[in-house]
Parts: C-alpha cells; sequence; structure tokens
C-alpha cells in the first residue's frame, strides 16, 4: 500500500480520499475549507488545512476546481523538494492547463499522470468512477493501487494531456445532457403534468440518460437540494470546453446554448447551488 496526499477533499473528492483509506492507503487530505476539513474528520480522513503541512508521500492526486488552483498548488508544492514523487490529476482543467503544469513538476524531478474522473459523487462513494488515463506506462502501471481502488481505469494514451481532451468531450456531452433534462422537466410541468411522474415514465425509454435520472429528481426538489456539483463547475467545464474547441476551429452550437443557461444560473445567484438548480434558468419571467 501507497502513502497518499489527496488535495481537494471537497463533494466528490472525500468520497475518492475515503475509498483510499478503505483500501488500505495512507492518506492525509488537504483542504483550505474550515468545513472540508471537519467533514473529513466525521468521515475517518486525517486532513490539514495546506499542502506543506502533509507529510511527504508516495502520490499527490490532485482533485482541486480550477486550472488556476492547480497553478497554485504546484507553485507551492515546488517552493520544496517535489523529486521522486508521482503526482495524479484528476481534476478537470483542461488539456492546456495540465501540460503546461505538469511541464513544471517534471522540470522539478516529480511524475505525472492525467487522470480525469466521471461518474459523479455516486460513483465515488461506490468506487465505480472512470478514469480516463494517460501519461508514461511505467507511471501508470505504478499507481494503479491507487487508481483501482477509485474505479475503472481506461488507459487512454502514453501523454499528459490526452486523458484531459478526452474528459473535455466528456463534459461536452454532460454539460447538454443536464441542460436538456431541465427543459424536458420544465416542458412537463408548463403543460400541466406531474414532473415526477413523468420522470419516472421517460426516464427508462429511450428518452433516458444517465443525468436525466441523476439529476431529474433533484431538479424536482428545489433550491435548496444538497449540492453535489455546482452550477460553477459547469459554468468552468463550459468555458474548458468552448476553450478546446476554439482552439481547434470546432463548432459546439448545443454546448453554446448550454454553457448559456449556466452563465444565467450563475447571474441569477445560484453558481454555488446544485447544477440541477439550472431549471430555474427556465421558469416564468426568466430568458
Amino acid at each position: 500500500m501507497s502513502t497518499v496526499t489527496f488535495v481537494g477533499i471537497g463533494a466528490i473528492g472525500l468520497p475518492m480520499a475515503r475509498r483510499l483509506v478503505d483500501a488500505g492507503h495512507d492518506v492525509t487530505g488537504v483542504d483550505k475549507l474550515p468545513a472540508a476539513l471537519e467533514r473529513a474528520a466525521a468521515a475517518g480522513v486525517p486532513a490539514v488545512d495546506a499542502f506543506a503541512a502533509a507529510p511527504r508521500a508516495d502520490f499527490v492526486v490532485v482533485m482541486v476546481a480550477t486550472p488556476d488552483h492547480l497553478d497554485a498548488l504546484v507553485t507551492e508544492a515546488l517552493a520544496e523538494d517535489v523529486s521522486g514523487r508521482c503526482w495524479i490529476v484528476m481534476s478537470t482543467v483542461g488539456p492546456e492547463s495540465v501540460r503546461a503544469q505538469a511541464a513544471r513538476l517534471t522540470a522539478g524531478g516529480a511524475s505525472v499522470l492525467d487522470v480525469p474522473v466521471t461518474g459523479g459523487v455516486a460513483r465515488a462513494r461506490t468506487g465505480e468512477l472512470t478514469l480516463f488515463a494517460s501519461g508514461p506506462a511505467a507511471d501508470l502501471a505504478a499507481a494503479r493501487p491507487v487508481l483501482d481502488a477509485l474505479g475503472v481505469v481506461r488507459e487512454v494514451g502514453g501523454e499528459v494531456g490526452e486523458g484531459q481532451a478526452i474528459k473535455v468531450v466528456n463534459q461536452h456531452l454532460c454539460a447538454v445532457h443536464i441542460v436538456a433534462a431541465a427543459e424536458a422537466l420544465a416542458l412537463a410541468g408548463r403543460l400541466g403534468l406531474d414532473q415526477a411522474q413523468v420522470l419516472s415514465l421517460v426516464e427508462q425509454g429511450a428518452a433516458g440518460s444517465f443525468m436525466l435520472s441523476d439529476r431529474g429528481p433533484r431538479m424536482l426538489a428545489g433550491t435548496d437540494v444538497d449540492v453535489a456539483s455546482a452550477i460553477s463547475i459547469f459554468v468552468k467545464d463550459s468555458g474548458l470546453v468552448a476553450d478546446a474547441a476554439g482552439a481547434v476551429g470546432a463548432r459546439t452550437p448545443l454546448l453554446d446554448v448550454a454553457r448559456d443557461r449556466y452563465l444565467q444560473a450563475a447571474d441569477a445567484g445560484l453558481a454555488a447551488r446544485d447544477d440541477s438548480r439550472v431549471i430555474e434558468t427556465y421558469e416564468e419571467g426568466t430568458a
């Protein structure tokens, strides 16, 4: 078993860290938010409030929210010796960001794997995430005991950045599917139908999707539903998709429409709410 520093023990990071503890790894979580540290303590995951406060570990698993957060973390880490450690970047930060930070880390003697994940909080808890793993084969092999505890590893390439590129495509679909589910359930309501009944009837048919079944009940639960993934995350992720598409001249009109809905939700004060609350952009009086 390995020693692991797990940076970013939020809604999805904490159950991932707990899976590693359950698999027998020696895990220390890192998060600046006092509430996250309290939740980690309750979940039995030792945690500290700064990367420098964590003991040196074989692996550094990164589940921070944004490219800027990753940049700040790498800057903090490079103030010390990073040589001989394997960094596993599991955040959704885009190909450009992960390549830039990998270059900084490898120059300092670390190895880097690009392993973004998909599956949400529910699958993080059960260890059934899908991991888009890219990087040197020997490093991936060495990291398998850590990765296998978190879900199904899909090795997608030997270069850092290839995992993030696939995650960009994944997030395109997720962003569109969530908005499609919101629009359809809002339509059901305007037609005078029982939205919960409609959801139960259509989700198992040809119109079903993971996002409809996962987000649909939360869409019908109200603004204060527990946050599994915030609107702000899809503001960020849809922006990463748009940037990646723009860099290669790809047209993404459906993504552009979905992104506008997340931006509307954020502008309406819902940025910190669950991403299911995008349905509120379809309420009477909104655009």
